[in-house]
């Protein structure tokens, strides 16, 4: 008996101690998840590391440690590796399966990974593989796993559906509901629910759903914090503050806390009060590296970007292995008021230099490209000024060359300068578009690790175009365009970038798609019509005019709206048929525009000076140089229109200047004394053949040629012509400043 009770009694000491040690181990656990939710990740990894050494066959230890892993990558993305982040995960997550194959968290972790690596696939298998060991059930109390286990999972499915920012509630939601009603007793189920309502933008059920956690673990502060964070999201700081303060009053140690607290008194400007809850959140984590990385971290995106770069170089001047730091650095001299982009480029050089290609973030490439983007944003203007610079100097060594020996030692001084100008301007445009081209090669970087990438796209069309690299700003704008969706403003940037970079024919491409859906689309129509007048710039094919005649066919049906799209039109055919000398056309087009719009002051000057262009070509069309004067006198007339609507205006007046000088080339050739004319019947038309032209008084005398002409010298003081001709009455016609006289004879 004794030996049956002793026997009794091992067991039951046994059962004990297996009781004692379980509990011990739940409540280190328990322990290991408070410090990941205070973000104590280093501390929570190390206590987890150690369960899994007393503890290898549970595999929960497992799930928990890869997600404080995955957690950790989140709490700063900046200085940690997703790649590396997301392998150690992994690897954790199927030591777990490997352990229970049957537990269904550590599937959920592996789907966790394959999200965060746009893994979709994997993910939605892994979900399945965890939803397959969570049987179908009629009563909760015999469920398998155990209730409690059984909600946490779907708890954590749900929560795997949380992605960049956002969550697809259609499949979330109905499993954080479901896992509320199996247990409806666990706050870590009701903290996951408020942050997916919360990314669904229903900050009420989020908000009630943190409540309950709360409710159901009073001394957490976990809740309150994250109701504080819904305030600061809707910008009500103050609103914000008593949240944070009681997760504090809760939990005097909870960092997370007051690192929130620093950052909203920086949003507040309240930079004493920010500076010393970030003080406190770093003594808590105990001021070592990792956590002052995190303190940086937080500065960072409080903005507080001289103190970042001030920490940053406290922590490379005590461990410089800590060389991911210096992308803190880079970040915050392109972030700061005053950016310093040279600096910049160096700490991102620095980093690229010494951190292992795996630990290169996105992020890292993307602020290199926009760093070396910005540092070079004068490049056009260098590259103006250089071949301005470039001109002048071929004329100066021109003006060198052939000046005397004496002046030359005068132009020398100048022409080195200048030389030396030309040679320092060369070497900093072609050290300039070296730069250009990595920071587009770093654009592509960011593509390969997050292709389709909107935004970086979009940037990348923004800097080719401010770059002149109009062509594959085109093709990077041609990624952005949803073809479900008729987006014309969209299809008229791309084309007007290759119509800009010379690409006609993509150009032309181009506008017609959009014609295409839209026949009527006017901003299309001017665009392709200025696209075929740059295929062909001396309008020898002609292939602009019927573009712009189909403009003029859209626009005129609301010439009010559309006058712009008329004026360009009108001017570009006024133009077009004067080159082709169908100057009565020209003139058509001319007075259409003057007429267009009665109060447009330039369109009456464009009209007006394409008159005049006009006439004053229509001068050679003359062969006798009184009939040269007499339409000269017409552009003129046209030219002096401009300056009655504006005196000053530059064009008209050297048009004017060219007409006298060439008026005075003419009279120079015209004899002041001789007269022509022809004789014709006042009645038929016909002309008068032999008539006599005599002046009056004197022997002067001529008669008209078979054609009813002539044209002869008169003296210097006549008054009259006598005209006569046998069967018709004499005429006598006062002489004037004319030097043509047109005379009809009645019978």
């Amino acid at each position: 008996m004794k030996r049956s009770s002793s026997k009794r009694g091992f067991i039951l000491a046994a059962l004990m101690a297996g009781i004692i040690i379980s509990n011990v181990q739940g409540q280190d656990l328990n322990s290991a998840r408070l410090l990941t939710k205070s973000e104590q990740y280093d501390k929570a990894g190390a206590m987890l590391d150690k369960l899994i050494q007393n503890e290898p066959g549970n595999s929960k230890n497992y799930y928990f440690l890869g997600e404080n892993m995955l957690l950790e990558y989140f709490a700063d993305t900046i200085s940690n590796s997703l790649t590396l982040a997301t392998k150690n995960a992994k690897e954790v997550f199927n030591k777990g399966v490997s352990t229970n194959p049957n537990d269904p968290l550590n599937y959920v972790g592996l789907a966790k990974v394959a999200v965060l690596l746009n893994d979709d696939k994997t993910a939605d298998e892994m979900r399945a593989k965890a939803k397959s060991f969570l049987l179908p059930y009629k009563n909760i109390k015999k469920i398998v796993p155990p209730a409690n286990e059984y909600a946490l999972a779907l708890a954590k499915i749900a929560e795997s559906y949380i992605q960049d920012g956002e969550v697809d509630t259609s499949k979330a939601l109905p499993l954080i509901r479901q896992a509320i009603s199996i247990d409806p007793k666990n706050p870590n189920i009701f903290l996951i629910a408020g942050d997916i309502y919360i990314l669904a933008h229903d900050g009420s059920n989020s908000i009630k759903n943190y409540n309950l956690a709360q409710f159901l673990d009073p001394k957490s502060p976990t809740a309150a914090m994250k109701i504080g964070n819904i305030y600061v999201r809707g910008k009500s700081l103050q609103a914000a503050i008593p949240n944070f303060e009681d997760a504090i009053n809760l939990d005097a140690n909870y960092a997370p806390a007051y690192r929130e607290l620093g950052q909203l008194y920086y949003l507040a400007g309240k930079l004493d009060q920010s500076k010393a809850n970030y003080k406190k959140y770093l003594d808590l984590t105990e001021g070592n590296i990792p956590a002052k990385t995190r303190y940086v971290n937080a500065l960072f995106y409080a903005g507080d970007y001289d103190e970042v770069i001030k920490n940053v170089e406290e922590i490379l001047a005590i461990d410089q292995s800590r060389a991911y730091m210096n992308r803190l650095a880079g970040y915050s001299y392109y972030e700061r008021k005053n950016p310093d982009y040279n600096k910049a480029a160096s700490y991102m050089d620095e980093l690229f230099k010494k951190v292992p290609a795996d630990r290169i973030l996105p992020k890292d490439y993307h602020y290199m490209a926009r760093i070396l983007m910005k540092k070079n944003q004068n490049y056009i203007k260098m590259a103006d000024d250089l071949s301005s610079s470039e001109q002048q100097l071929q004329k100066d060594k021109a003006k060198f060359n052939s000046a005397t020996a004496a002046d030359k030692a005068k132009l020398k001084p100048a022409l080195d300068d200048l030389t030396a100008k030309v040679g320092k301007l060369t070497a900093d445009v072609a050290n300039s578009k070296k730069e250009i081209d990595r920071g587009f090669q770093q654009y592509e970087k960011v593509l390969e690790l997050k292709p389709q990438d909107k935004g970086v796209i979009s940037e990348m069309a923004f800097n080719y175009n401010l770059f002149k690299r109009y062509n594959e700003a085109a093709k990077a704008m041609a990624q952005l365009i949803d073809p479900s969706k008729d987006d014309f403003d969209a299809y008229m940037k791309i084309g007007r970038a290759f119509y800009n970079g010379e690409n006609y024919k993509a150009a032309d491409s181009v506008f017609n798609i959009i014609l295409n859906k839209s026949p009527n689309y006017l901003p299309a129509h001017v665009q392709i019509a200025r696209t075929y007048s740059k295929m062909d710039p001396d309008f020898k094919m002609g292939l602009a005019k019927a573009k712009f005649d189909k403009v003029i066919d859209v626009a005129e049906k609301d010439s009010v709206k559309n006058e712009n799209e008329l004026v360009e039109a009108f001017s570009y055919l006024g133009y077009y048929y004067m080159s082709k000398n169908d100057n009565k056309t020209s003139r058509e087009y001319y007075d259409r525009l003057i007429a267009l719009n009665p109060n447009n002051k330039e369109n009456k000057i464009k009209g007006y000076n394409g008159i005049g262009l006009i006439e004053r070509n229509l001068v050679t069309n003359e062969k006798q140089n009184e009939g040269r004067l007499l339409v000269l006198s017409r552009s003129t007339d046209a030219f002096n229109k401009i300056l009655t609507i504006d005196p000053n205006n530059a064009s008209a007046k050297n048009n004017l200047a060219y007409n006298r000088e060439w008026e005075a080339q003419i009279k120079k050739g015209i004899n002041p004394n001789e007269i022509h004319g022809v004789v014709t019947d006042a009645a038929t038309g016909s002309v008068i053949a032999y008539a006599s032209i005599r002046v009056k008084d004197t022997a002067a005398e001529n008669l008209s040629s078979s054609k009813g002409e002539f044209r002869f010298e008169i003296p210097q003081s006549s008054e009259f012509l006598v005209i006569s001709a046998r069967g018709y009455k004499t005429v006598e016609i006062p002489v004037t400043k004319s030097r043509v006289y047109p005379v009809a004879l009645s019978k």
